[in-house]
């Protein structure tokens, strides 16, 4: 099957080409419900962000740089001081 295909050949992509790919499928589904005339709900956005993140999950597990920001999350950039 080719999504199947698809999904597999995505695994061996680096994140940023992933995040690439993604982005062009966004353009891609915008241009044709442009097309016919329907903009791209909310609820379609949602389940595009969604399967995004599902497909990066995997990437954010493993790789300790795609998340170093995170240790400063509990900082308080608004303190007066």
């Amino acid at each position: 099957m080719i999504y199947t295909g698809i999904l597999e050949g995505l695994k061996k992509l680096s994140v940023q080409e992933r995040l690439e790919i993604i982005d062009a499928v966004v353009h891609l589904l915008r241009q044709d419900l442009h097309q016919i005339g329907q903009p791209i709900t909310r609820q379609e956005r949602k389940k595009l962000l969604v399967a995004a993140a599902e497909l990066l999950l995997p990437d954010y597990e493993r790789d300790d740089e795609l998340i170093s920001f995170t240790a400063l999350d509990g900082e308080d950039f608004h303190a007066q001081g």
